[in-house]
């Protein structure tokens, strides 16, 4: 599993600047006004070859006493104690006082390997001027600057060095082993009523309070042969909730539903069909799909609705989940069963797409069919050349096409040929990735035609 860096300092520091900087694009708002960032905001990062989940959060005011402040001190503290490594991003600029020494205090008390930077040191002499912030008592602050990407190199050195090993590879499946699923959606969405029926017993607490179920618990399914790992796991509230009821529990939910989607092959989106697919199903589905895991949707409690109920449920689905047109849609009845073996026929099908590779040969033979249909539109004057594809990788799986001026390769064709894969090779509820390199020397002798 990816480890946890959490970012964590004072209101107003630039945590969320230097999240984007750190991700890589612009996920988290950014102003000027102190607060705004209320929750915390997950991405995914990588340098040096380290990938990990990058938690920025509120700002934290140990003075603060209205019900917002103590929310978010409550999800800081969540964000310290799951994380792996802590980023505690200081103000250059404004001279250390109470406040910063409460949360030293409070990072001090975590054991945990902890990063201090002072931010918007945008020149040398802020950079000289942040030398101030040594009376906290810390031996090493880095002077970065996130608008700018001054020293961030070094801050990202300083992360990776600090991050625990990396886990080993688990070794390719075969078709023996269990099928990891984990079983994600909103509170009450009928994730333990879905596992008690697959088991055909009560496993698992069912009660109609949303956030019943408080951790992921493993559950081993068998079912026409095959073995299913069922990775029960809280609801995902919308993160304004968190907070504001201020739940320590359910926060920590939220980054248990993260490492359970990390642990999995197959992520089961279940949806409330009465309730109607949600903005919130739509996050969590696009968390799953970030991770690179194969996905199925299922909606849940048919039931509950008539003909036209149905159709409006399915219809608000597609409204929703436009970004997902390739994940499969299951309609089940967790209380009946109904459906609910077709929902397991479905996932194992997605994740013997997510093991599958191709071979090279077969490959390029639909490579050349493919080109020939459509071949790659003229930019600047002339068409970019592809000349072969691999399959780099499985779950999810990795095409490498290699190509003349890929950078010229338009992302409307691109997209074309992901979807003429998942196409030929049944890659159904699969995230489909491919890159395009440019050729090497080496590779001049073995090209399939493409452009003009």
């Amino acid at each position: 599993m990816s480890a946890i860096v959490a970012l964590v300092g004072r209101p107003n520091v630039g945590k969320s600047t230097l999240f984007n900087r750190l991700v890589g694009r612009k996920e988290a708002i950014v102003h000027d006004e102190p607060g705004v960032t209320r929750d915390r905001h997950y991405g995914l990062a990588t340098s040096h070859n380290r990938t990990y989940n990058l938690v920025d959060t509120g700002g934290f005011d140990p003075e603060g006493d209205d019900a917002i402040q103590r929310g978010i001190r409550r999800q800081v503290e969540i964000a310290v104690s799951e994380a792996d490594v802590i980023v505690c991003v200081l103000d250059a600029m404004t001279p250390a006082g109470a406040a910063e020494h409460a949360e030293i205090d409070l990072l001090r008390r975590s054991n945990k390997p902890v990063i201090y930077v002072a931010n918007k040191s945008d020149s040398q002499r802020q950079e000289t001027e942040a030398a101030d912030l040594y009376r906290l008592g810390v031996e090493k602050i880095i002077a970065i600057s996130a608008l700018h990407g001054r020293r961030i190199e070094e801050l990202e050195s300083a992360i990776v060095r600090a991050l625990p090993p990396e886990a080993n590879e688990p070794a390719e499946p075969n078709g023996e082993d269990p099928i990891r699923v984990a079983v994600i959606g909103r509170p009450n969405a009928g994730k333990s009523s879905l596992v008690n029926r697959l088991l055909g017993q009560d496993r698992l607490i069912v009660d109609d309070t949303p956030g019943t179920t408080r951790d992921t618990i493993d559950t081993l399914v068998e079912r026409g042969g095959r073995k299913f790992l069922l990775i029960d796991t809280a609801g995902i509230r919308r993160k304004s909730k968190v907070g504001r009821e201020g739940s320590v529990v359910e926060a920590v939910s939220v980054l248990h539903a993260i490492r359970a989607m990390e642990r999995c092959e197959v992520v089961l989106l279940l949806c409330d069909a009465p309730e109607g697919v949600a903005e919130q199903d739509a996050k969590i589905l696009g968390l799953a799909v970030d991770r690179g895991r194969a996905v199925v949707v299922a909606l849940n409690k048919i039931d509950a609705l008539d003909k036209r109920g149905l159709t409006a449920a399915n219809a608000t689905a597609d409204d929703k989940l436009t970004f997902v047109p390739w994940a499969p849609r299951v309609q089940v009845s967790a209380k009946t069963g109904r459906g609910v073996s077709t929902l397991l026929e479905t996932v194992a099908r997605v994740a013997e797409a997510y093991r599958k590779r191709v071979g090279t040969g077969e490959l390029n033979r639909f490579f050349e069919q493919t080109l020939a249909t459509k071949p790659p539109p003229t930019s600047g004057g002339k068409a970019p050349r592809l000349y072969f594809i691999t399959q780099a990788e499985t779950r999810p799986p990795l095409f490498v096409v290699m190509a003349s001026d890929p950078e010229k390769l338009h992302f409307s064709y691109q997209r074309y040929v992901m979807n003429k894969l998942r196409e030929a090779f049944g890659f159904e509820g699969v995230p489909v990735r491919v890159k395009y390199k440019p050729r090497r020397r080496a590779d001049r002798g073995a090209a399939v035609r493409g452009g003009n």
